[in-house]
């Protein structure tokens, strides 16, 4: 019988295989890059062959890397929902856990939670938010929590609601900024930009769709968007609001989004049930309880 590589191995490999970048595969491991580049390494000298062109930036995998990430994706899975129905079948299926953004976590999911408890006392949500801002079914997460425009092929998905983007400030500045017929353009602006947020819209993208210039005012960036909702509610500036995460800052009075300045992008949030999640009734319970508050 072949002697098959150590998991942690195969583990590593199947996450780079399916970000496409040690980077992302390293922060969804909660290991450095060194440590990703050492374990794909070792499995090439056990294999005895190379699964990665590093000819090419970034690194492509090779025929048989192709070959093996389509087994570990299947195989990981395959163990990864037996598990999951062993768990279910012996009781222990109590648990569930969700990988979203920590803007959507801090100003969207715990808010809510309590209801989901307050329906299902004996469930445990386990909340995970990467890093990279890009949440995935990786070994081990039973619901992720994705903006976009959908088309993931990774689990059973559902449409939770669209998404709506706003500027929003504390009211005094917004109250000053229209009493100066100052525009969003001219205005001190809040961006939330770093490499793993390419695909959320920045202030020069909405600008350009309702039809005004290039920002030029002082802009201040942050690297996630919790920093930045605390910026706007400190007054530092105009935040890109987004329906899920400002609208209750908006309703309490401690944001005022700015007059006309909704913009539908055609995205909105989905929620995507993995292979293992179908075989827990605490994870299929969550999406049943998703799809009637998501309103």
């Amino acid at each position: 019988m072949t002697r098959l590589p150590p998991l942690r191995l195969l583990r590593t490999f199947e996450e780079v295989a399916r970000s496409g970048s040690m980077q992302e595969a390293a922060a969804r491991l909660n290991v450095t890059r060194p440590a990703v580049t050492q374990a794909l390494k070792a499995l090439e000298d056990h294999l005895g062959v190379l699964l990665l062109d590093r000819t090419t930036r970034p690194a492509r995998l090779t025929d048989a890397g192709r070959q093996l990430a389509h087994a570990t994706r299947d195989g990981l899975g395959l163990i990864s929902s037996s598990i999951a129905q062993i768990q279910e079948s012996a009781g222990m299926g109590q648990q569930l856990t969700i990988a979203c953004t920590i803007g959507t976590a801090t100003h969207w999911l715990m808010p809510r939670l309590a209801d989901f408890y307050a329906h299902h006392a004996r469930l445990v949500v386990n909340v995970q938010a990467p890093p990279t801002d890009l949440p995935s079914l990786s070994l081990g997460i039973d619901v992720a929590l994705r903006y976009g425009t959908g088309g993931w092929e990774d689990g059973r998905t559902w449409k939770l609601f669209d998404e709506i983007v706003c500027p929003v400030g504390h009211p005094d500045l917004v109250e000053r900024l229209l009493a100066s017929e100052v525009t969003p353009h001219a205005a001190p602006l809040i961006e939330v930009r770093n490499l793993d947020t390419p695909h959320w819209a920045g202030w020069r993208e909405y600008l350009a769709r309702i039809g005004l210039d290039r920002p030029s005012g002082p802009i201040q960036t942050f690297d996630n968007y919790v920093q930045a909702v605390q910026a706007a509610l400190g007054g530092r500036g105009l935040a890109l609001g987004w329906r899920s995460i400002t609208d209750k800052l908006v309703f309490q009075g401690a944001l005022t989004a700015w007059p006309g300045g909704d913009l539908d992008l055609g995205t909105g949030y989905y929620a995507t049930l993995s292979q293992q999640g179908e075989a827990k009734t605490a994870a299929r319970a969550f999406i049943d309880w998703l799809m009637q508050i998501r309103a």
